[in-house]
């Protein structure tokens, strides 16, 4: 049975905005800086809370980063947040050369990621930055799956130290995990056990795979495992290769290209500890389109449905390679 309810509904970034505020209250060597979008991507809380330690850059998103560094570098734990798509591939050369090789204590929050953005447009659909920065040395890449945990993450990602990356996202999406759950970076959540498949998910994908394990138990008998793996670098390979070994087939779920994200690192884990049958749901190598949230999710496949037909057909893999 599935013991995750919906609790109502927030997006991610508000989550980040007031934990962002209140860990400014706790920890006074935190800085924020601001690329004028200050009230999308919510560090407007933590502005009219600490006015004194924030900056606001204007549309300079490269500047902002380089600031980020020197104040990181003199003792601070710099936050700069703006839309995903400008923060990281605008940032390319920042986040590489000055953030990741001076392995410098800044953390960048990337807003509005994935088709969610809606009406926003291919153009502001970052579904990259994932594979960007995976390959980036000394970089912590962290995808909370809701409200709740996007707090306890950004808590977690202000007292990490060195670079980190914390994906987030504009659209209101189910509230099902609770405020004491445990969170802690690189360690992925299982929040459904089972022995036939195992869905690995990310984001807003994390609910969808909780509704498609309960219709796969009810209408198909199949006893599938659930990982909510918000910790995509370091990703938790023990957890990861220990339910492939249990289910012997494993389907990633993510709102991201399909190439270089969830679905790559998992497959990476995969063939290197315990090879078994997988399946991916992700962006089909192209662009995004403009719509509204839920409408884009069905649109790319994005949604529970999916994930149920994707299960079948690994699990039927996984009979036939008996």
């Amino acid at each position: 049975m599935n013991k995750y309810i919906s609790k109502g509904t927030k997006p991610t970034r508000q989550g980040f905005g007031e934990a962002l505020a209140e860990q400014g209250d706790k920890d006074s060597r935190i800085v924020v800086i601001g690329a004028d979008v200050t009230g999308s991507v919510l560090t407007s809380f933590f502005a009219e809370k600490h006015p004194e330690r924030f900056i606001s850059v204007g549309i300079a998103e490269q500047n902002a980063t380089t600031i980020a560094v020197g104040l990181a570098l003199s003792g601070k734990v710099a936050f700069f947040s703006a839309y995903a798509a400008f923060a990281t591939f605008r940032n390319a050369d920042q986040l590489r050369v000055s953030v990741c090789y001076n392995n410098a204590n800044v953390k960048i929050a990337g807003g509005h990621s994935g088709v969610t953005v809606g009406p926003d447009g291919a153009t502001h659909q970052c579904l990259e930055d994932i594979g960007l920065l995976r390959t980036l040395p000394n970089m912590t890449i962290v995808v909370p799956c809701d409200y709740e945990q996007a707090k306890k993450a950004t808590i977690a990602v202000a007292e990490h130290i060195g670079p980190a990356y914390i994906r987030l996202s504009r659209a209101k999406t189910a509230i099902f995990t609770n405020a004491d759950d445990d969170f802690q970076i690189g360690k992925a959540d299982v929040l459904r056990d089972g022995t036939d498949v195992c869905i690995v998910a990310c984001g807003a994908l994390v609910w969808e795979a909780l509704q498609a394990a309960g219709e796969l138990e009810t209408k198909y008998n199949l006893n599938v495992a659930v990982i909510n793996c918000h910790t995509i670098k370091p990703i938790d390979a023990d957890t990861i290769s220990a339910y492939a070994k249990k289910c012997g087939a494993i389907v990633t779920a993510e709102e991201h290209q399909i190439y270089g994200g969830l679905g790559s690192a998992v497959a990476e884990v995969v063939v290197g500890k315990y090879p078994v049958p997988m399946e991916m749901i992700a962006m089909q190598d192209r662009f995004g389109e403009s719509g509204e949230p839920d409408e884009l999710m069905r649109h790319f496949g994005f949604t529970a449905e999916n994930i149920v037909n994707r299960c079948l057909l690994v699990h039927k893999r996984k009979i036939e390679q008996k």
